[in-house]
This record gives structure tokens, sequence and C-alpha cells, in this order.
């Protein structure tokens, strides 16, 4: 039975009939982003519903494996489980084990850490230095007489000391220029990179729906190609029964051997698409690799999107953080701008240096011609401190930075630039989201109504046939139609739910009002055909083909 279609969202047009107006109205004055959003708008996480931290339960074994994990067998890889998933244990899946999505918290948490690194600017540096901790010296030193005497009664020295010494500096900057630009522009880079998170979070909730609706589509393909060739096989033996009767002809029977061939390529396909479509979602969702995940729920309207295209435009203005960024990156610029062009100015640092070495041994002078030997039972001590200031000052750089602050502040124009380009593909992603959903809405009416006729027109046809007031070939036509119809119905269903999840992304909201279930029997309903689709054997294509012309298959 199909699923009741949603209804249309009515949005009021206004058509000016005649000719057009000889002058353009005034133009409306619009507010500027900075005075909405402010100049530095902050990363608001109220706005989207934050993402899941821990699996729902029944989902604890879809854990996702380690990040560096490895198959090296084939053994490892081999699909042993099949897990029927929901829509909520996608979303739940996806936002705990993806892990694009945890490079971007990735991300947020470097920011972070390069703004506190920025912030650390206001504090005093302290350094501490040890340049002999300890040190042992050894030294020897020949001094000659002043008459020139010989080598051996020159006077030796020899000197042995140990000892260790080190300093303490302590620096405070007190005028720097380019501390607070440079602060700005870690924080303006921080509440970006939230904002990144959230249009990745968003993003990747789209992505994983998209995934899931793919495999739904391919699941109903698959239904559909099973009950084309059930179809198929029970024309081909009715074919061959009037064949064998005398009542028709060798055509009919062709006919209906060729149908059969077209719907089980039409199976065929859709197991593909079936199986490729489990591993997408798998590959979004990061299971195990021995787990591929199936669809526990049927394709079917997820629900009717009830704001008008006017309110999803201004939502999406609100709550798309593309905007943010976009004003982040003006702001950014313009710091950068402040830091550049605070290289020429003067910068002031207070610092004070304390210093602190002692030494065991002290030299024992004598007269020439005698060894100078070491006492190592003196002492020394030496204490400094040093307190003052510290200016610094680059008076001409050539130019250098005015250049690269004005570089920045046309940088900043550009981003005002791509501020409206990304305002304007915002409001057509808006747009084509929602006029391809009310055709997608369209179409589900009309091919709903279309698999009805088509499915009256085939049991006709099939009893006209047994009749024998009408061919085979009519009942192949209208086989065909009712497998194209369904095709057509389930497409739009899927297209429906992915522009369903697309505007509920590019807009921000969440306003869906879901479908009421239909009052369905409780016994499946019959239809008359109950024959089972034999498996058939995988050949290689070389054996699979035909020659042209030929009337078998090749000879191995």
């Amino acid at each position: 039975m199909l699923a009741q279609a949603a209804t249309p969202v009515a949005v009021p047009v206004t058509v000016l009939d005649g000719p057009p107006p000889l002058s353009d109205p005034t133009p409306q004055v619009l507010p500027l982003a900075p005075k909405v959003k402010g100049p530095r708008p902050k990363s608001n996480p109220d706005v989207l519903a934050p993402a899941a931290t821990k699996l729902l339960p029944g989902l604890e074994r879809l854990a996702a494996p380690p990040s560096l994990a490895l198959p090296t067998n084939p053994d490892q890889v081999v699909i042993r489980a099949l897990r029927p998933l929901g829509l909520r244990d996608v979303e739940n899946l996806v936002e705990v084990n993806n892990p694009d999505l945890k490079a971007v918290a990735s991300q947020v948490d470097q920011a972070k850490s390069n703004l506190r690194a920025q912030i650390s600017s206001w504090y005093p540096n302290i350094q501490l230095t040890a340049q002999s901790f300890p040190q042992l010296f050894n030294q020897e030193s020949y001094t000659s007489r002043p008459d020139g005497g010989s080598f051996f009664a020159d006077g030796l020295t020899q000197t042995k000391s140990i000892g260790a010494a080190g300093n303490v500096a302590v620096t405070w900057g007190l005028i720097n220029p380019q501390r607070v630009p440079q602060i700005a522009a870690a924080r303006d880079r921080y509440e970006k990179a939230k904002n990144q998170y959230l249009i990745s979070l968003r993003e990747t909730r789209l992505q994983a729906a998209e995934r899931y609706f793919d495999l739904q589509l391919s699941d109903d393909q698959v239904r559909i190609g099973q009950e084309s060739v059930r179809a198929s096989l029970v024309s081909l033996r009715d074919a061959r029964a009037r064949f064998q009767a005398g009542v028709a002809t060798k055509l009919e029977v062709l006919e209906a051997e060729t149908q059969l061939a077209r719907d089980q390529q039409l199976l065929n396909g859709g197991l593909a698409q079936q199986a490729i479509a489990r591993r997408a979602l798998a590959t979004v969702l990061n299971l195990p690799q021995n787990i591929t995940p199936t669809a526990k729920e049927p394709l079917r309207a997820l629900g009717v999107w009830t704001p008008s295209l006017q309110e999803s435009i201004v939502a999406a203005y609100a709550f798309r953080e593309e905007l943010d960024n976009a004003l982040l990156d003006i702001s950014v610029s313009n710091s950068d701008a402040n830091a550049s062009r605070a290289q020429v100015e003067p910068f002031l640092n207070i610092f004070n240096t304390f210093g602190l070495s002692r030494s065991r041994g002290v030299v024992d002078n004598s007269t020439f011609g005698t060894i100078n030997t070491t006492n190592m039972n003196g002492y020394q001590y030496q204490v400094s401190n040093a307190v003052g200031l510290s200016l610094s000052w680059n008076l001409f750089d050539g130019g250098r930075a005015n250049a690269e602050a004005r570089r920045f502040k046309q940088q900043a124009e550009q981003n005002t630039y791509l501020f409206a380009s990304q305002r304007d593909s915002i409001r057509l992603q808006v747009e084509d989201s929602f006029y391809k959903l009310l055709q997608n809405n369209r179409n589900i009416q009309t091919t709903s109504r279309q698999v009805i006729s088509a499915r009256e027109s085939l049991r006709l046809a099939r009893l006209r046939f047994q009749a024998g007031v009408t061919t085979q070939r009519e009942v192949v036509d209208n086989q065909r139609d009712l497998t194209q119809a369904e095709v057509a119905y389930s497409s739009a269903l899927a297209d429906y739910n992915r522009q369903l999840a697309a505007i509920r992304r590019r807009t921000g909201l969440d306003q869906i009002v879901s479908c009421q279930p239909r009052s369905l029997p409780s016994t499946k309903p019959d239809n008359g055909i109950n024959v089972p689709v034999a498996p058939e054997p995988l050949l290689p294509a070389c054996l699979a083909s035909f020659k042209s012309g030929a009337g078998g298959p090749l000879a191995p």
C-alpha cells in the first residue's frame, strides 16, 4: 500500500498584470550585518542540538574501531553481521563515531589553545638560566720571568675550582601594541572554529540522512525488482502453456522471456546498489569492519515542511554559521592590520635580573719560579641584581609595516564581498531545496496515481490475455509500465526526504509535521502472484555474453 502523500505548502505569490512601471520603486534600506549580528559574533551552540557523546542502548557493539586500526587479513574484513538501523540510530552513530566530526572538534581545541597562548602575553615572563650547574674548572698557566729565564724556572700556576652560577630574569611587557590585536584575532579564530564545528555537525547529520535514504531507495528497488521478476515468471509460464496448447505463437514466448531478462537486469542493478548503499552508510558511520548496516524502516515520507519560503530564508540568515564566519574573517583581517601597524610603534618592557654564583678553590700566589697551587678550602660568592626598563622602537622599516596593514585592510574589504556572495548563495540553497521539495511532493502524488493505474491496467491485461482477447505484448507493456511507475514513486519519496533533510540543514529550523500513519489491514493483501524467484548461477562475463546474430551463448 502506498504511503499518504504530503500536502504541499502554499506560498503566496503576487502577480503584477500590465506593463512594468516606468521607474523602479525606491530600494528598501536593509540593516547591515554588523549591526544585526555584531562586528564579532560569538558562536551560539543553542541554535543546534548538541552532538551525542555516547551510543544509545543496544548500539554499544557498533562503536568505532581505533582510529589507527588497519586490517591485514581478509578474515578481518569479512561481513559477519547485518545490523538493522533506524534513522535515529544512524544520527546517534554518526555523531559519536564519525572521524571527520572528531577532527573538526580537535580543531576547536587547537584554536582554544592558540587563544590561551596569545593571552599569556599579558603575564610576566620568568626565565631561569644556569651557565654552570655545576662546573669543574681546571687550568694551568705559565708565566716567564722578566729576565727571560729557562722554561723550568718559569712560574707555573694551577687553578681548580668547582662551582655553580645561575640567573633569574623577569620580563613584563608594559607597552606592547601588538598584544591586543593578536589576542582579538585569536579569539575570533576560536569563535570561527566553534562555528565550523556546528557547520560540520549539520553537514554530517545531512550526509548520514542522505546515505540512509539512498539505502532505503535501494531496498525498495530490490523489492520492485523481485516483484517484477515474479510477474515476468508468471507471464512466461502462461505464454509457454498457451504455446503448448497451440493458442499462442513463439513470438509471445520470446516477448515474455525478454521481459523476464529485463526485470532480472533491474533486480541485479538493485542488488548492486543495495550493497553499495550499505557500505556507503557504514563508511560515514565508521562502523566495525565486519558489520554492515541495513535499513530497519521502510521508505516513506517523513513529514511536511511548515514554514513559508520567506520564513525559511530569514531563518537561514539568522541561524547559518557561514555568515557569522564571514564577519569573523573581516574582524580577523582588521586585527591583523592593527598588529602589522604596531610593528613601528614603541615597545616598553620592565625587567629584573637576579644572578647568583658560588665556587670553591682560591689560587695561592707566590714568586716566580715556584708552582702556585689552588687552595680548595677557599670559597667565592657573587650576587647581582639589575632592575630597569627596556625600550625598542623600529623608527623606519622602509614602509613594510604600513604595506602589510594596507594588505590586511584590503583583505577585510574582500571578505565583505565574500559575505555578500555567501548571503546570496544561502538564499539560493534555501529556494532550491524549497522548490524541489514542492516538486517532489507533487511527484509523489502523480506517481502514486500512476502506480495505481498501472496496477489495474496490468490486472485487466492479464484477464484479457487469459480470455484470449489480447496478446502477450499488451501484458508485457503494462508490466513494464508498472515497474517504471513503482521506481518513479520510490525515487520521488527518496528525493522528497532528501530535500526535507537539506532544507532543515540550510535553514536551521526543525518545524516538520510528521505524517500520520494510515490505517492498514492486519493481513497482507493477496495479489494472486506467489512464484518464488529461483537463484541463478553467476557465470563469467565471457560465458554469459552472446554473439551478434547467434542464438546461444559463446562456447567455452
